[in-house]
């Protein structure tokens, strides 16, 4: 299968490069604890491996830079670090890392008073200074707040594509043009449109692809094929990560799924005839990464998805999430929403929130939640 790529530019993220024609580069995520040096390096190492190009490391504090000044010691991975909320930590880790991911939603979290502009001139000078890559990651769930508020709450695409030209217009100003751009969703079909149009305006841009919490497998695994199928088949993405919800000792599996998905739509061997069915039961879980801040939430996801067995032909979605930094934005769009804390599970419906519980009591809650609107559908 012949594919005309995008004449993206080069991007160089440490020994490897991606645009300009070269190899799909596969990334994975650690999910130990980052100041955990000596697990968090075992991680980094068992996905080098496996075939990562890039590991990208979260990183929320200056604890969290310290262990990451360690972890470069004891791995030749290429880092990638996730800066979170705190874009005043791209000084301290630009020194460590081979790129450095921002959001541009979570800019705002952080000296209000700034403009986001001064805080993306910053990063971009760690960047210059330290040799680093730049990725400008846009997420449905943590969209610009000035952008979304412009448009239809149904519109979430219009804000993450006005949010990634922006900054891309921005970037280029400062005269950085070593820089990758990620659209996600956890809607294949909304991933698949934003970086269609995306790439049409700015095809130079090399893009990285991802489903955003595409769950367990296998059912993760399809939805990112679906998206990576239409996007890779037709030229657009240069980076890609599958991101799955599994145990730390299968976070391998991310890179195999990656690396198959790309192999099978560069031979032909493509399946897009398995179309993600909108009128069944949809669980979307995020993947499991370093900002878990209890590990029992990956069990619960199991837990949730096979509790919830029963209702598969119903059009329902369940988000279940791992943390605060993406858990209360990215379960407002869900039929029904779990983010976990560290001691207990914030079960939502739509945007309202229901309560929190124990991570021993949430499932018969969720039941009876469940239960209620697939009464409601059949009233309606």
């Amino acid at each position: 299968m012949t594919i005309q790529r995008n004449p993206t530019r080069r991007v160089q993220i440490g020994s490897v490069v991606v645009g300009d024609g070269n190899r799909i580069a596969v990334q994975s995520m650690t999910a130990t604890k980052t100041q955990n040096v000596e697990a968090t390096a075992a991680q980094a190492n068992a996905l080098h491996a496996a075939g990562a190009d890039v590991v990208r490391i979260a990183v929320d504090s200056e604890k969290d830079v310290a262990a990451l000044a360690e972890i470069r010691k004891l791995t030749k991975a290429n880092l990638a670090v996730d800066l979170q909320e705190n874009f005043r930590l791209a000084e301290l880790v630009a020194p460590h890392v081979d790129k450095i991911r921002y959001n541009p939603g979570h800019l705002y979290h952080h000296q209000k008073d700034k403009p986001w502009q001064e805080k993306v001139e910053f990063i971009i000078n760690q960047a210059k200074r330290h040799d680093c890559a730049i990725r400008i990651g846009v997420n449905c769930g943590s969209v610009d707040p000035e952008k979304a508020n412009k448009y239809d709450p149904e519109d979430s695409i219009t804000p993450m594509l006005e949010s990634a030209w922006e900054h891309c217009e921005f970037v280029d100003s400062l005269g950085f043009d070593r820089y990758v751009v990620s659209l996600k969703d956890s809607d294949p079909d909304k991933v698949v449109e934003v970086n269609r149009r995306f790439a049409e305006k700015r095809p130079d841009v090399p893009l990285h692809l991802g489903v955003t919490e595409a769950g367990m497998p296998p059912d993760g695994i399809i939805k990112t094929r679906i998206a990576f199928e239409q996007l890779i088949g037709h030229g657009i993405g240069d980076t890609v990560r599958v991101s799955l919800t599994v145990p730390n000792d299968r976070k391998h599996e991310e890179i195999e799924a990656g690396r198959g998905i790309v192999d099978d739509i560069a031979s032909g061997r493509v399946r897009s005839v398995v179309v993600f069915d909108r009128n069944s039961l949809n669980i979307i879980s995020c993947p499991s990464c370093s900002r878990v801040e209890n590990e029992a939430f990956v069990d619960l996801a199991a837990k949730v998805k096979e509790m919830t067995a029963y209702a598969k032909e119903h059009a329902i979605t369940i988000a279940v999430m791992g943390c605060r930094v993406n858990g209360p934005g990215e379960t407002d769009d869900a039929d029904l929403g779990l983010w976990c804390g560290p001691n207990h599970v914030n079960l939502k419906r739509g945007p309202e929130a229901l309560g929190a519980y124990k991570y021993d009591e949430i499932l018969p809650v969720l039941k009876q939640e469940l239960d209620q609107l697939i009464a409601a559908h059949h009233a309606g």
